[in-house]
């Protein structure tokens, strides 16, 4: 009975995370930030607008967190497209929604 409602509780907040458009992956608890950048692009009509990011840690420390907040909560969307959590490197992708900016702060711990 406890693993069924573990397991819909674990549920429950992967789908509860999904929904937002801030991307948290891992944890920034008692871990050191190493990396904050700004990913921003001007909206075009009409199109949209794609951003990639790329971070390689130069001392080999493994990541333990990495967080893309959406600063201006909008429709867009923020991947990991190489590495993460338990590499040395990660690659982000931002996608705006159409005809909008995007406008991302992004920490990586490690």
């Amino acid at each position: 009975m406890k693993s069924i409602q573990f397991m819909c509780l674990t549920l429950l907040i992967y789908i509860s995370s999904c929904m937002g458009r801030d991307m948290m992956v891992g944890t920034s608890y008692n871990a050191q930030l190493v990396w904050h950048q700004k990913a921003e692009y001007a909206g075009i009509p009409f199109m949209k607008r794609v951003k990639e990011m790329f971070y390689s840690d130069p001392s080999q420390k493994i990541i333990k967190g990495v967080i893309a907040r959406d600063i201006d909560h909008s429709e867009s969307s923020a991947i990991i497209t190489a590495g993460g959590v338990g590499f040395t490197y990660v690659n982000l992708r931002f996608k705006s929604e159409r005809g909008s900016s995007l406008n991302y702060e992004v920490e990586i711990y490690v």
